[in-house]
């Protein structure tokens, strides 16, 4: 099974974008199944109604999310969509959405995709490594292929996870930090490891935001709100090959481009 997840889309941009591109990505690639996480597609925060359907309809197969999901005024879409789009799942129990689902191929090959969101720096929610694991051994009952995206502030928390689900999930890949990593491997007992797969958005800024705004809230350490930076629109994400018998990674490599460069270089791998 050949995967793609596409990191975090900041703004309806980047919707457009991935919308305009996923045709084109999932042919030159050969792609069977798309991952994208949405949680930052409307104006950084959240994700509404109307972008999930566009992105369902262009074929994306799966969204997964994080701490911005629980936008209190665009939460009911984790209820709307409860198992096509995944919150974190080491939220206290009570919570709306779901944290993890597994998703049938025409071809009859399941994937189970888990979404779980560390703690340094962020919330003293429940244990990513024991509630990640639990919900590892109910997955494993249906299909050994496992994708992780690991919402996390902390780069060394991201590895720790990785190292920790080495073996027992096919793919950990990090997000929340919206700057790609270029440390993409295999860890030792098969799984495909990235700490962070970066961001699909306007990339002349401050992780989406605009930098007057950001260098500002910075300087004077008072409240300055953020704006939507704007201009060109990058895609970041990932490309996972896993063996449907074992659910070990073959394969990981980077995806970083925009519409006007992809297909007009060889550096699309």
């Amino acid at each position: 099974m050949r995967l793609l997840f596409i990191a975090d889309l900041v703004g309806d941009d980047a919707v457009s974008l991935v919308v305009d591109m996923l045709p084109r990505l999932k042919n030159f690639y050969k792609i069977d199944f798309t991952i994208v996480n949405g949680e930052n597609a409307d104006k950084g925060k959240g994700i509404t109604v109307k972008q999930v359907k566009r992105l369902q309809g262009a074929g994306v197969d799966c969204l997964t999310s994080g701490n911005h999901i629980w936008d209190p005024r665009k939460r009911d879409v984790l209820v709307t969509f409860s198992g096509y789009l995944l919150r974190p799942l080491n939220y206290p129990e009570g919570n709306v959405g779901l944290g993890s689902s597994i998703f049938k191929l025409p071809d009859g090959r399941k994937i189970g995709v888990l979404n779980l969101q560390g703690r340094s720096f962020m919330y003293s929610i429940d244990c990513p490594f024991r509630i990640g694991e639990k919900e590892l051994r109910k997955l494993r009952s249906e299909t050994n292929i496992i994708f992780i995206d690991v919402h996390a502030e902390a780069t060394a928390e991201k590895l720790a996870l990785g190292w920790y689900f080495d073996g027992k999930a096919s793919a950990v890949v990090g997000t929340h930090t919206h700057v790609q990593t270029a440390d993409e491997r295999i860890l030792p007992k098969g799984t495909a490891y990235l700490t962070d797969a970066g961001m699909t958005g306007p990339h002349n800024s401050v992780i989406g935001m605009e930098t007057e705004k950001a260098i500002a809230r910075f300087m004077m350490q008072s409240h300055v709100y953020y704006s939507m930076a704007r201009g060109e629109v990058r895609l970041n994400g990932v490309v996972i090959d896993i063996d449907d018998n074992t659910g070990k990674a073959k394969e990981i490599f980077r995806i970083n481009t925009t519409k006007a460069e992809f297909g007009n270089e060889s550096a699309n791998h």
